[in-house]
């Protein structure tokens, strides 16, 4: 999951995009209705880079079979700390798949909620655009 975690960590969204398979599941930490495809993966991914302040990867933890992985992270959203994991799966073309993102504490989750919430327009916005 090298590929993943350099593009985020460098910010290159694209690299990162492209590492998604294009029926992604996208999990979130705060809403219950998982979200289905590449654009609107891509989408969440890109407004997250702006919420998040201070985001670094601390950990990473891989299956054995090379197709299960959690990245572990820490980031601020406004004056509320998050420390968190992304729990990746791989299809067999070696492309995400299953991605699904925790968070903690309670404070931190929602303080992701509403920055996210002030995103949601510009984030479906460009997944419609990004679908066309």
């Amino acid at each position: 999951m090298r590929a993943f975690r350099e593009a985020v960590e460098k910010l290159d969204l694209d690299a990162a995009e492209a590492l998604l398979a294009p029926d992604v599941v996208f999990t979130s930490p705060v809403v219950f209705k998982p979200y289905a495809g590449k654009a609107i993966t891509a989408a969440i991914l890109r407004a997250v880079s702006v919420v998040f302040q201070d985001f670094r990867y601390v950990r990473e933890i891989n299956d054995v079979n090379g197709r299960d992985h959690a990245l572990v992270f820490t980031a601020r959203v406004g004056d509320r700390e998050i420390n968190g994991c992304d729990f990746i799966h791989l299809d067999e073309n070696g492309l995400i798949d299953e991605f699904t993102v925790m968070v903690r504490p309670l404070s931190g989750a929602q303080a992701l909620a509403a920055a996210m919430g002030e995103q949601f327009e510009r984030i479906a916005e460009e997944a419609r655009a990004r679908s066309v």
